[in-house]
């Protein structure tokens, strides 16, 4: 005996929200999004034409269609018609995969997107699932939807452009010595005006030579004046080719910016060194770097770089969650990647929170070997009252100088320079210092550095801060594997970084909904 089963009759009910389970993450999205103030959803009005789908009810299934580990536009758009969770959700509506592309990467979206992490956040704090007195911050790479063999390096631009210019300044010279040529300021090299100004004049020259030839009829005298014409000739054509080319490496200049390399697919994504590297030869792809800020696993708020290095993002990060996203609670943790002067800085001094971020050699300061190397100038006695060190052969290193370093940033470190009175004869030299023969030891001291690391030490030595920091693994590092391992977002499905930060967006948002509805 079977069930009944007829597919010529009506089956009942017909509305699909009794097919759902009552926790079903559909009800969750649906939540978040109609608690998002409609003044959000007005960049999307348009008064002419046809009517468009409701930005809620696109945002509702793009969300859900992430929660299921789908990405494309294709695959969404088959999901509004055989899922029962985005059938209820868009509520019989069936957009293109076209429509659907559209929506999520116009620049409006941006804004909509971080709404829905605010309003989530203040579900957070109504529900008493997260503290506010800490978020958690970290990076990881995200590979962008671009060719890893269409790469534009900064150094070989430069390289190039170098070379272009000294042989465009010998070709003036040599131009200027034939008469061709003005006399033009041209130390530093050509312009691109200039260079064009020499392509007139070798195109003049050229064009009156041709005119020559043709208003000649003896044969030996054409010959000569063709001869004549030859090496100009071959000047323009390569004046020519060199303006083409500094304009190029121009564009590449100005497309790199202050990133050391970018790639031809994508020009905002930069080449930087994954660690899914499945070859293992240290290959570098095209990518972004990721950054969020957590607190009980949930992503509060997010940030993408074109940049790889972690400690330059903090600060840009940390004023665009100020900016866009919620005020920053008193403790503010990251790994040592994160640990610099200019962040203990600006956490310290500009924004007075408390910052719980090691530093480069903290866990090896921590060592007993370390402690009791007598050779680490962190161990030497300092004697206040003469501003100078003792060295394990009991010579004093008096100060001698302050030293200024500025860096690629332009960002200012102070150093005090210490030199001994006398190495000549130490048994320890070889184990002390690295300095030629005859010469004295020498030691720059960052008063400012020490001072923040000696804050971050008593700070993580403390019961309560040393507690909060050590949630951090478990806290941040588990949504990288969410997202990755478990949603499957390992890959930007656009490019540009508007459109990049948008889709990471979504998916960040999809696994705190995946969260949020596991949470019972």
């Amino acid at each position: 005996m079977f069930k009944d089963y007829n597919m010529n009759q009506l089956v009942l009910p017909l509305d699909i929200e009794m097919k759902l389970s009552k926790d079903d993450i559909a009800f969750s999205i649906d939540r978040l999004v109609e608690s998002i103030p409609n003044e959000a959803f007005h960049e999307f009005r348009r008064d002419n034409g046809c009517p468009a789908y409701h930005p809620k009810m696109m945002l509702k299934i793009i969300l859900c269609a992430y929660t299921q580990s789908t990405f494309s536009g294709r695959k969404i758009e088959d999901l509004t018609k055989d899922s029962l969770r985005i059938m209820w959700l868009a509520q019989g509506h069936q957009p293109t995969y076209r429509t659907i592309n559209r929506f999520r990467v116009q620049p409006a979206m941006n804004a909509l997107i971080k709404e829905c992490f605010i309003q989530f956040r203040n579900r957070l704090v109504a529900e008493d699932l997260i503290d506010q007195d800490a978020i958690f911050i970290d990076g990881t790479k995200i590979e962008a939807d671009a060719n890893k063999f269409t790469f534009v390096w900064k150094r070989a631009v430069e390289k190039y452009l170098s070379s272009l210019t000294e042989k465009s300044k010998q070709m003036y010279e040599e131009l200027f010595k034939a008469n061709i040529m003005p006399a033009l300021e041209v130390e530093e090299g050509l312009t691109a005006e200039q260079m064009s100004m020499m392509a007139d004049k070798l195109e003049e020259h050229v064009n009156e030579k041709t005119a020559q030839i043709e208003s000649t009829e003896d044969v030996a005298k054409r010959k000569k004046i063709r001869s004549e014409r030859k090496e100009p000739k071959k000047l323009l054509k390569l004046i020519k080719d060199m303006l083409v080319r500094k304009h190029r490496y121009e564009i590449d200049l100005g497309i790199m910016g202050e990133r050391n390399s970018y790639s031809k697919t994508d020009k905002d994504a930069t080449f930087m060194r994954m660690k899914d590297d499945y070859m293992r030869n240290g290959q570098l792809k095209p990518g972004y770097n990721l950054q969020i800020a957590t607190e009980n696993q949930y992503t509060l708020a997010y940030a993408v770089f074109p940049n790889p290095s972690d400690s330059k993002t903090m600060i840009p990060f940390l004023d665009k969650i100020e900016e866009e996203f919620f005020e920053l609670p008193e403790h503010i943790v990251a790994d040592a990647g994160y640990g610099s002067e200019p962040n203990y800085n600006d956490i310290l001094v500009k924004r007075q929170k408390t910052p719980l971020i090691t530093y480069g050699h903290y866990l090896r300061e921590q060592k007993r070997s370390y402690k009791n190397n007598p050779f680490q100038t962190a161990n030497w006695t300092y004697d206040e009252s003469t501003d100078s060190y003792e060295c394990p052969n009991s010579k004093r290193l008096n100060f001698s100088h302050m030293s200024v370093r500025r860096d690629k940033t332009g960002f200012e470190r102070h150093f005090k320079v210490y030199r001994a009175e006398d190495c000549g004869g130490c048994p320890f030299r070889s184990q002390c210092t690295r300095a030629y023969e005859g010469t004295n030891r020498t030691m720059s001291v960052n008063v400012t550095w020490e001072e923040q690391k000696e804050y971050v030490r008593t700070k993580l030595s403390d019961e309560e801060t040393g507690s909060i920091y050590r949630r951090r693994k478990t806290d941040v590092e588990p949504v990288f594997g969410f997202l990755k391992a478990n949603l499957g977002f390992t890959r930007a499905s656009v490019r540009t970084r508007p459109k990049v930060e948008n889709d990471i967006g979504l998916a960040l948002m999809a696994v705190n909904l995946r969260k949020y509805a596991a949470r019972v």
